[in-house]
Formats: C-alpha cells, structure tokens, sequence
C-alpha cells in the first residue's frame, strides 16, 4: 500500500531509510467508494489524501445545483482542500473520490510536522504547491479568450487523463462547456 508513496518521495531526492519510516508511520490507508464525499462543502479540512488508486475530484456547486468540477488528482499525486487545510476555516468546496479509490491520508498536525522536521517532505510540499498554481494558471489564462474547441484541445495536451477516466459531465464542467459540446468536439477529433 505504500510502495507508491514510497517511490514518490524517494524520487524527490536522497532521503534515510529510517526518515522514510517516519513518514510512512504517519499515513494510514483509506479505502473509498466510488462518489464517497471525502470533506463537505463548509467543513474544515483537516486532512491531506495521497492517492495510491484512483482519482479525487475538487468541486463545488451553484446555487442552481450543479456542480463545478475545479481540480482532479490521479495516482501518484496528493490531494485535499488546500484553502481550508491551511486556514483551517469551512472548505467552499467538496472532495470526492470518483472511482473506488485506495488512498493514504495524513492528519494536518502529522503532514506539517513532517514539514518542518523532514527537509525532503518540505521539498515535495513546495512541489505540490509549485505544481498547483501552475496547473491553475495555465487554466486560467489558457482559458481566457479560448473557444470550447480550444479548451478541449488545451486539456488533451495538459491534463490527458481527464477525457480518458473522468465522466464527460465533469469533464465538462472543469472545461466550462456543456457535455453534449464536450462529445460533439471529441467525436471530431
């Protein structure tokens, strides 16, 4: 269960034998269905997932009811409600599991302990927020003036995997386009 966790963090750099049993020590393994709500909308996050199988879908809903698709994770990366997780105020947003997933999860005492006392944990804590703003830059700004067929586009060279496992319905919404215009777009490509 931790072997991909563990090939993660050894692939951020040197790290002991026995600094790796710390950090492992401190995950526990989660098994989830698929749809199981992981933080609820104005809940206080107050854990971090790494996700072993599986994806995690970050999402919120308008006030007509639908949902908003904001960020997905695959195995091989972390995920949580990072706003609430840092701030630890009431999350304006959902964690989800879309697939059974088997994750890895961390309490935030444990996940900032590691932070401070583990230098390559640190790294890879930099990494991960590096990587979400660029992913979420890249979104924003690729999306500004972008056209439905561009961003369709703009996701199969960024984020490959979504069309593959993620439903056109939430694809869709994370694109801003209507699923019937995510099928028609697909099927022309």
């Amino acid at each position: 269960m931790y072997s991909i966790l563990e090939k993660f963090i050894c692939s951020k750099g040197d790290i002991s034998r026995q600094k790796l049993e710390v950090i492992k020590s401190l995950f526990t393994p989660l098994k989830t269905k698929r749809n199981e709500i992981l933080i609820e909308y104005d809940e206080v996050c107050k854990n971090y997932y790494f996700i072993n199988k599986g994806c995690i879908r970050l999402f919120t809903t308008t006030k007509e009811g639908t949902d908003i698709s904001r960020y997905f994770a695959f195995e091989g990366n972390f995920a949580t409600a990072l706003p609430s997780f840092i701030d630890q105020k009431p999350a304006h947003e959902y964690l989800q599991t879309i697939e059974k997933s088997q994750l890895l999860c961390i309490s935030r005492s444990d996940f900032y302990h590691l932070v401070e006392t583990i230098p390559q944990f640190a790294k890879i804590y930099t990494e991960i927020l590096e990587l979400g703003f660029i992913i979420a830059q890249k979104r924003i700004y690729g999306f500004q003036g972008f056209d439905a067929l561009d961003k369709v586009k703009w996701m199969i060279e960024y984020q490959p995997q979504l069309l593959l496992r993620v439903s056109n319905r939430m694809a869709a919404s994370y694109l801003g386009i209507s699923p019937s215009t995510l099928s028609r777009i697909k099927s022309k490509l």
